[in-house]
């Protein structure tokens, strides 16, 4: 392979010189490259929105949830120890809440939300760590926890002091509840349904608020240790529940977002795979074309003695070399634009639609490798039609080819 080697050089300096060879061995390098990247883009978004959602899901979610399924029933927080005191173990915390509809009001603007009471401590550190503004104090009665897009709409910021209306508690003169929260805090989890929807206080506020009583809970968060026992003890903690009661593990809650991921994931691949593959043909037919222009060359070395394998050898140095060019600058074109895209967010993302606020990406090694092996196992593959087809050139008639 050492004299193989040796050709493949001079061809390349020969190369060179020739226009044509020159064109067209660019337009090869350019097309494995735009596939390549697009390739690895293309994957680093799908999973860096399974990442993303999952991540912020997780936060601000819980793995298990058990809930009333009818509105205005409540029981007992003591009911959280009698249930889950045989899957301890398993159990990272539970927290106890109590939530309602509630319609918050400032000047003339009003919007409706969820206004959700919590308590434990770990919860709160997962709200903290997507706080944006101010900060997670619940030391005093009725402070307020707001998302990002539901304070913009309403041009809320921390310090502001608004009434909230309760619809889920009417006085004896059928009068809504109404009382005075104040903003400590700015969440953004970058998930719509959060941000635009649902506001925290502590449990006691909201137990006062909407029902009047300190004892009484309508849900329970649960975070496992493990999401690999989530479906087994979501069967566990529904035998033990009575009707109104239910629990839906997070695979459940959300559904159509675990859904949608999967489907993006499934045919991505195969429809932008057909892109590389087209990469890939550009090198046969570039290979195709420096045999035809090698004619002469090809019979000379086969008159010389040039065996069949070394001749192979020449070709494939050179489809690998085509190859290998192409997907080291599209691997670089694919950071270049995924950095511009991060630092810069060109291209905007509706997070009533996608859930998000910018395009996430997956910057894995993985992905990398993955989409550059495939790429230059192809381009091997293909490198060996045009190869074959040199070496059965006859000497007589290549030295006389013009």
């Amino acid at each position: 392979m050492f004299l193989s080697f040796f050709i493949f050089k001079k061809f390349i300096k020969s190369n060179r010189q020739s226009k044509f060879l020159n064109l067209i061995s660019t337009i090869s390098i350019l097309g494995i490259c735009l596939g390549v990247a697009t390739l690895i883009i293309a994957l680093s978004i799908v999973s860096g929105f399974e990442k993303r959602l999952n991540e912020k899901i997780m936060d601000m979610d819980s793995h298990i949830k058990i809930f009333t399924i009818e509105f205005d029933k409540y029981f007992n927080i003591k009911l959280t120890n009698s249930l889950l005191e045989k899957n301890q173990d398993l159990i990272v915390y539970t927290s106890p809440y109590l939530s309602g509809i509630v319609i918050l009001s400032k000047r003339n603007n009003s919007d409706g939300l969820m206004l959700k009471g919590i308590m434990d401590k770990s919860f709160l550190k997962n709200l903290e760590s997507n706080l944006i503004n101010g900060k997670v104090d619940f030391t005093k009665r009725n402070n307020l926890i707001i998302g990002k897009s539901f304070a913009n709409k309403l041009s809320l910021k921390v310090g502001d002091q608004i009434p909230l209306f309760s619809i889920s508690k009417f006085s004896k003169y059928d009068f809504p509840k109404i009382e005075l929260f104040k903003v400590v805090g700015v969440y953004e989890s970058g998930l719509a349904k959060y941000d635009d929807f649902i506001a925290f206080t502590d449990l006691s506020s909201a137990q006062e608020f909407l029902i009047e009583k300190n004892d009484l809970i309508n849900g329970i968060d649960i975070k496992l240790k493990n999401l690999d026992n989530v479906f087994d003890l979501t069967k566990d903690i529904r035998q033990k529940l009575k009707f109104p009661l239910y629990a839906q593990n997070i695979f459940e809650m959300h559904r159509s977002i675990f859904t949608w991921i999967e489907l993006q994931k499934k045919p991505i691949p195969i429809v932008l795979s057909l892109i590389i593959l087209v990469a890939v043909f550009n090198i046969i037919s570039t290979l195709f074309l420096m045999v035809i222009e090698r004619t002469s060359s090809i019979g000379i070395l086969k008159s010389l003695g040039l065996k069949r394998k070394q001749i192979l050898g020449i070709f494939l140095f050179q489809g690998i070399q085509i190859a290998t060019i192409g997907i080291f600058f599209g691997n670089l074109l694919a950071i270049l634009l995924i950095f511009i895209q991060s630092e810069f967010n060109i291209i905007k993302v509706p997070a009533n639609i996608y859930m998000v606020t910018n395009v996430p990406f997956d910057l894995s090694i993985e992905i990398f490798l993955i989409v550059s092996t495939i790429t230059l196992i192809l381009a091997l593959l293909a490198s060996f039609i045009p190869s074959i087809v040199s070496t059965k050139i006859n000497p007589i008639k290549a030295i006389k080819f013009q």
